[in-house]
């Protein structure tokens, strides 16, 4: 039996050191995390809830704001894995990414994580200035996120939360597109509320081990995790019904659709919750393709949104 099917089926724990199992092209795919590029989808936001979408030079603006950050992203993540490679090969499962499992070396990682942030920050110029500027941002944040700032509790789940910001704020500056105060409140607790289910669950499984992986997950109590859940889901709540108020009094359609938008989100909110409590908020983008119930909120408050925006 090897020490991969021994951590599997749970027996003595995680294993330290590489286990190879992928050949370089599918580990290069794999480091960039293509899974986790639904989280780009933020850069349609701002133009989408501006109504502008519906124009073909502003579509072609936000995928390619999207594109910027897909590869920004994937750099970020080999020069994260390339930093935390001893740490990652402790972790039960970390230890099975590319870098950590030795399918792509230390070197390798870096370089293509410096080629890709470059060059998304070049198209991202070719797009926007503006657009490149907030590129430059992020690939910052994220860059001091994985040198020392992961390490600092609270000031690690405001760090990844900005990231999630900052992609919503990409999509207004590529399509020139104000953001509205409570379009920045709601997504900025929103994206504090998935980064801190996230927290909760890693503090959950690891346990006593959470320190020996990450600094700051030692620093957590499970009381302050669900403490700080709390508070991001009334905020992200309360903004989202006092925003959804606020464009209902721009709209001239006798349809309440910005109102109605209201319960799908609340729904959807309070899913993400219960799914998180029953130990399933590890990773975001997991919870949100994984559950179909959380699906089908999203789905009608999407389309109740967009009700609201086009036929205003």
């Amino acid at each position: 039996m090897t020490n991969q099917d021994v951590d599997l089926i749970g027996e003595p724990g995680p294993v330290p050191g590489p286990v190879r199992q992928r050949s370089l092209p599918a580990a290069i795919i794999a480091g960039a995390r293509p899974k986790q590029w639904v989280k780009n989808l933020l850069v349609f936001a701002a133009p989408g809830a501006a109504g502008v979408l519906d124009g073909g030079e502003a579509l072609l603006q936000a995928t390619g704001a999207f594109g910027c950050f897909c590869l920004a992203s994937g750099g970020t993540y080999f020069l994260n894995d390339a930093a935390d490679v001893e740490a990652d090969r402790l972790h039960p499962t970390k230890r099975f990414r590319p870098v950590a499992s030795g399918d792509v070396s230390v070197g390798a990682a870096r370089a293509i994580g410096t080629v890709a942030i470059v060059g998304a920050v070049a198209l991202g110029w070719m797009i926007d200035w503006h657009l490149a500027v907030v590129l430059g941002a992020y690939v910052v944040l994220t860059t001091c996120y994985s040198t020392w700032l992961k390490h600092i509790a609270v000031v690690d789940v405001v760090a990844v939360a900005a990231g999630f910001v900052l992609r919503a704020i990409a999509g207004g500056t590529a399509t020139d597109v104000p953001i509205s105060n409570w379009f920045f409140i709601v997504t900025s607790f929103g994206s504090l509320f998935m980064v801190v289910a996230k927290r909760r669950a890693e503090v959950e499984a690891l346990g006593d081990d959470a320190a020996a992986t990450r600094k700051a997950l030692g620093t957590y109590s499970l009381d302050f995790i669900i403490h700080l859940q709390t508070i991001a889901t009334s905020v992200v709540l309360v903004g989202y019904c006092l925003w959804a108020f606020e464009k209902a009094e721009l709209a001239t359609t006798g349809v309440p659709w910005f109102q109605l938008s209201i319960v799908p989100f609340a729904l959807a909110v309070l899913r993400y919750s219960l799914l998180v409590d029953s130990g399933q908020g590890g990773a975001p983008e997991d919870v949100v393709m994984g559950d179909r119930t959380l699906q089908l909120f999203g789905i009608c408050w999407a389309v109740l949104f967009a009700l609201g925006v086009y036929l205003l």
